[in-house]
């Protein structure tokens, strides 16, 4: 049974938790129970919440809730631990965490299994630390556990000023990749060179294909990074080297491609992908202890932050996708919650 909240903690919080699928416009507060932690579980009081793409899908009735999962939209979180369930280190309690959840952080109060849980360095601000969990933990399961990229590797990825395309190419240095991204301006090219992108492609003034093909001298890249999904995918196995390797995390231009089967096989290309949304706590646990491990290191010498683009107060979350659906943000868009 779910443990009784402390009397410090109110009864209700505010939230964005839409009736139906709808525009920006639909994400107004209102008054929600706060959610009592079961076991392994933790509640966060929420000083601030990453905006991502999968929300915007969500609000629009395009990407539901995985089962058990709560109606309030928002992936990822910065707080401190306000209350435990059963199981988990009374030690939490009082403890600044940013987590990866599977939904709920558009609130003043969100659940996050333990185990997902990552502490925040004092060089972050929660508003960064809110801004890390998503990006990172997709970025890392896919382009360096899926795609196994190693030091020495390139590799390409679209959507370069995005937060997952500024996460890639903020691990990619630490981890010795050169990363080729692709940007829709040429200030957006010049972002992502500043962040540390090795390259930069304008895709609308560049063919990215041929562009690869002379930045590798003709070798093509070890791995790429898709989120866009359609009629690039047979684009994309043309900027791949032998044995490449093809993560798709996202469908924006189309879920169905065309592919040349012959040139999978001739090339020994490999074609993969994944969701990281519907997968179960165990998974996300293992992630978060090899993130602790190789990775937050990083973060706590400062080393791994995530470039900002913008924040909102949870108020005007309907802005926050506005700005995100715009598609002119660099850097990860954030909502900040209470004081």
């Amino acid at each position: 049974m779910p443990m009784n909240l402390p009397e410090s903690i109110p009864g209700t919080m505010i939230a964005i938790d839409p009736e139906g699928a709808g525009g920006p416009e639909a994400l107004v507060p209102v008054d929600r129970p706060i959610p009592q932690p079961g076991p392994g579980e933790v509640l966060i009081r929420v000083a601030a919440a990453g905006v991502n793409r999968p929300d915007l899908l969500q609000r629009a009735g395009n990407y539901p809730p995985p089962p058990g999962a709560p109606s309030i939209p928002g992936l990822e979180v910065a707080g401190t631990v306000a209350a435990i369930g059963e199981g988990v280190d009374p030690g939490l309690v009082g403890a600044a965490v940013c987590a990866l959840l599977a939904g709920g952080g558009y609130a003043g109060y969100a659940l996050a299994p333990a185990g997902q849980c990552l502490p925040v360095p004092d060089c972050l601000s929660m508003a960064e630390a809110a801004a890390l969990p998503e990006t990172l933990f997709t970025v890392w399961t896919n382009l360096f556990e899926r795609a196994y990229v190693q030091a020495g590797d390139t590799v390409l990825v679209h959507g370069g000023t995005s937060g997952i395309g500024t996460m890639a190419i903020s691990l990619c240095a630490l981890f010795g990749v050169e990363i080729i991204v692709t940007v829709g301006s040429d200030d957006k090219a010049a972002a992502a060179l500043a962040h540390g992108a090795t390259h930069a492609i304008n895709y609308r003034t560049e063919d990215f294909v041929d562009r690869v093909k002379a930045i590798t001298g003709g070798a093509g890249v070890a791995a790429v990074l898709d989120m866009v999904g359609g009629d690039y995918v047979p684009r994309n196995l043309k900027c791949l080297a032998e044995d490449g390797r093809h993560v798709s995390i996202a469908v924006q231009r189309g879920a169905e491609a065309t592919i040349p089967i012959w040139q999978v096989m001739r090339r020994r290309l490999t074609l993969t992908g994944s969701t990281l949304r519907p997968r179960d706590a165990e998974f996300k646990t293992l992630v978060t202890e090899e993130i602790a491990r190789l990775v937050w290191p990083f973060v706590i010498d400062g080393k791994l932050r995530p470039l900002m683009d913008r924040s909102f107060p949870l108020s005007q979350a309907a802005e926050a996708h506005r700005r995100m659906e715009a598609g002119d943000h660099v850097g990860k868009i954030v909502l900040t919650i209470g004081d």
